[in-house]
């Protein structure tokens, strides 16, 4: 676990029974979640928010915390969304997605920059910059050279870093995660501390979640 007073969290993982292109069930992610020594969990499936009707926005489960969030696939690639409370059901503009949630009060990222399947925002995260909250920029679903791409970007931007798995299969959950000082007990504390910046991402290397070094960084998760 961490060295230190902070919170571990897998800020975008994929549950099987709203995203058909996940291979654990919900029960599963919290187990391996607890095995890995993470604090919580955020479940992001594809472009539903549908879990909150069965758990909230958050809740503590067996001990570990679990905020819904989503993934939305907008017509410059996905972003995620933490505290939208109605997922567009049509592709729209990603500027519009993330002037949505800040209005709602909540916070975005931009997932996987600069994977190569079509689905990242890649430099048009400098458009949408004033709204977006913050650049998923170490993704452990994605080619290391991309995520420092993204890293370089986000910096660029002065923009804020996450880490997260983008798991799943319960094997990658917490090979990266995000690090926020302080206690986050529910998705309104998680919410704030996104919008506060204090928060970095992390890489799990033998059992220890460390800050991310980039220089070697190119070594993946």
């Amino acid at each position: 676990m961490w060295e230190g007073e902070a919170m571990i969290i897998d800020t975008h993982i994929h549950e099987s029974k709203y995203s058909s292109d996940s291979h654990m069930s919900l029960d599963e992610v919290i187990a391996t979640a607890k095995d890995r020594k993470l604090d919580g969990v955020c479940i992001t499936n594809h472009d539903n928010n549908r879990l909150r009707h069965e758990i909230g926005e958050s809740a503590v489960i067996d001990g570990l915390l679990v905020i819904v969030g989503a993934e939305i696939l907008t017509k410059q690639g996905d972003i995620l969304v933490y505290g939208l409370d109605d997922i567009p059901d049509y592709r729209i503009e990603s500027a519009d997605l993330v002037r949505k949630v800040k209005m709602a009060g909540g916070v975005t990222a931009s997932a996987h920059p600069f994977r190569t399947n079509n689905r990242g925002l890649k430099d048009y995260i400098k458009e949408v910059s004033g709204d977006l909250t913050a650049v998923e920029s170490f993704n452990g679903s994605t080619h290391p050279h991309h995520n420092l791409y993204a890293y370089a970007l986000a910096t660029e931007c002065n923009m804020p870093s996450m880490g997260a798995s983008d798991a799943h299969v319960t094997k990658q959950i917490g090979c990266y995660a995000t690090k926020f000082d302080g206690t986050i007990r529910d998705h309104k504390d998680f919410i704030e501390a996104v919008k506060l910046g204090g928060f970095c991402p992390v890489k799990r290397e033998s059992g220890v979640y460390r800050e991310i070094n980039v220089y070697s960084a190119q070594k993946g998760a």
